[in-house]
């Protein structure tokens, strides 16, 4: 389909929407939005359940208190690492810091029980200045299968983990990773974009750190199945529960520990050691979330701005309305439908991409393009207007050249007035075919589609035969036209177009002004140019009024009351003739005082034997 103005006007309005709706997702209220729907679709999408593969053994508030508080800590730990050692776990892992050192009895009553627990992952963690690992003691690393950062996502929900956390030339994997993989006795394949784990490849980008969403158990779920330490020393039979799982240690008391994190699901926060098993369970479900790729995204809100933009452009009335809401339903669920099966889609640009060029496009069109129309309506109305009035004053001619060869024709008519008749005729004739010609030149000349002629005419010959051609008219209404002393000057320019100009601006002086009044007619020079000025006594016009004469089809609403026909054409033609000669128009007035047109046109001396001298 074939763009014009209208078009391309609104695509660049639409284009910088787009623009603006790419940028705003990039800054922080875009990230928080699309932090929020993340969670609002987490919610809303129910999985189907699965077999969990992990347990909690939690240290909550009563463990630690029969354990003598914490100081009683690595004791409680030793106590449930010995319970878990009978019962042959897939692995075992510690999410409480045993970095530093304490009493000897208790330090030594850990170590027995760490060397006595099978496939074992320690904890550690980044320093606050970056410059290294807060380890485990060396006296207790020598009994680990394996060590791993027990880091989550900065943010007040948690959301995801960084798999890897480096400083300097160390590197640590993420606590459940290293879970995951000493439980299937594997090793890490690393590449760019993901890592592989004993045949389960896990999107995770080295760019941001390996950052892995979590998919934590839907609500409708039991959770990670726990037991707390006490209830071991209550039934130590429950300990058989334990066998063939992958256990996560950990303290769950508020009074021992800061480390519990607000998730997308729950209205609690959420103890660090869980989070790390449901993100065991993310990996060993295989149940990942994949960020949508760049070039995803900016297609689909291409693909939405396009939509947008040819909604309100090639639809109208309620076609429009009703694709603008498909347009947004898409906007919406697309995003859904593509975290249903994994993907994470950004929804701050679709969002954007969709509301803001929608609006955009919309308001162009009714503001600018429905302006337009309505515009171009009233023109083509007036237009038809302009267009009855020339065939109304060509009745004129038409009638006295058809009444007098019919005379001609049924009577025997003397030579005498046979030759007035065919006088007449020949005189009405070419003053219709000058009414033609002028009309359609003005139209060519507005349209730029003809080249004025450059003959040299003196001013006051145009100015005595234009008030000659208005004088009938003015004798009519018994009004004085006044011719003052005019310039030996010369105009350049098309002389019949400027007659035009000239005969307008004397007939709409006579035509709007009252029975014996007068009408006066000057010139002077100004530089390089000739000011002529018509002036009347008539009705006048406002100010307001001043600026918009010269616009096509406009009447005053003091020559809609005078009765005069006319079609507001006149004026317009008059600036245009008048451009074209690389003058001005100037006009001044106040109601009931009449008003004064000055043609400022460019001028050079006349010859002498060009000049003439008019007054009237």
């Amino acid at each position: 389909m074939k763009l014009n103005r209208r078009h391309v006007e609104s695509t660049a309005l639409v284009l910088g929407f787009l623009a603006a709706a790419l940028a705003t997702s990039w800054t922080s209220l875009g990230i928080q939005i699309d932090k929020d729907a993340y969670d609002w679709m987490l919610r809303l999408y129910e999985p189907p359940p699965w077999r969990t593969e992990t347990m909690l053994l939690a240290i909550d508030e009563q463990s630690l208190q029969t354990s003598g508080g914490v100081r009683g800590l690595r004791t409680a730990i030793a106590e449930g690492l010995t319970y878990l050692a009978a019962t042959s776990p897939k692995v075992v892992a510690l999410d409480a810091t045993v970095a530093d050192v304490t009493d000897p009895e208790p330090d030594a009553v850990l170590g027995a029980a760490l060397r006595r627990t099978p496939r074992l992952v320690l904890p550690c963690q980044l320093l606050p200045d970056g410059s290294g690992f807060e380890d485990p003691l060396p006296r207790y690393l020598q009994w680990g299968a394996a060590i791993g950062h027990v880091h989550a996502d900065a943010d007040a929900v948690n959301r995801a983990i960084p798999l890897e956390k480096a400083t300097g030339t160390k590197r640590r994997w993420a606590l459940a990773l290293e879970a995951f993989r000493v439980s299937r006795n594997a090793h890490i394949v690393e590449s760019v974009n993901d890592l592989e784990v004993a045949g389960i490849v896990i999107p995770a980008r080295r760019a941001d750190s390996r950052r892995m969403w979590i998919r934590y158990l839907p609500p409708s779920m039991p959770g990670v199945p726990r037991i707390s330490l006490k209830q071991l020393r209550d039934n130590p039979a429950l300990a058989e529960r334990f066998r063939d799982k992958a256990v996560f240690l950990g303290v769950t008391a508020q009074t021992a520990t800061r480390d519990r994190l607000m998730t997308p699901y729950s209205g609690l926060p959420m103890s660090g050691v869980e989070i790390h098993a449901q993100a065991f369970e993310t990996i060993a479900q295989g149940r990942f979330f994949t960020p949508a790729p760049g070039w995803m995204e900016l297609a689909f809100c291409m693909l939405l701005t396009v939509a947008s933009w040819s909604a309100f452009t090639f639809l109208s009335g309620v076609r429009s309305y009703f694709a603008a809401a498909g347009v947004l339903a898409a906007a919406h669920v697309v995003p859904y439908l593509l975290f249903r099966h994994g993907t994470v889609f950004p929804y701050a640009p679709s969002l954007g991409s969709s509301w803001l060029t929608l609006v955009a496009s919309a308001a162009y069109q009714h503001f600018v393009v429905r302006r337009r129309m309505l515009r171009a309506e009233l023109d083509r109305g007036r237009y038809r207007q302009a267009m009855h009035f020339v065939t109304h004053e060509m009745r004129t001619p038409l009638t006295a050249i058809q009444g007098s060869s019919e005379l001609m024709g049924r009577y025997a008519l003397t030579e005498e007035k046979r030759k007035q008749m065919a006088q007449m005729i020949n005189s009405e004739s070419k003053r219709l075919g000058r009414m033609i010609e002028i009309f359609l030149n003005v139209e060519r000349l507005s349209a730029g589609e003809i080249e004025m002629k450059q003959d040299c005419f003196s001013a006051r010959e145009l100015i005595a035969v234009c008030v000659e051609r208005a004088m009938p008219l003015a004798d009519r209404k018994r009004i004085s036209v006044l011719v003052e002393e005019i310039p030996d000057e010369t105009l350049t320019g098309d002389r019949e177009l400027m007659e035009y100009a000239l005969y307008n601006l004397l007939t709409n002086a006579v035509k709007y002004s009252g029975a014996r009044t007068q009408v006066t007619v000057r010139a002077r020079r100004d530089g390089e140019r000739l000011r002529l000025a018509v002036e009347d006594q008539g009705i006048g016009m406002e100010e307001k009024e001043t600026r918009k004469i010269f616009q096509k089809f406009y009447r005053t609403s003091g020559a809609e009351q005078s009765g005069e026909a006319g079609t507001g054409i006149g004026l317009s033609i008059v600036e245009e003739i008048v451009t074209r000669h690389h003058g001005a128009i100037e006009v001044s007035s106040r109601p009931g005082a009449g008003s004064c047109f000055t043609l400022v046109l460019p001028a050079r001396p006349a010859a002498p034997q060009d000049a003439t001298h008019t007054n009237s």
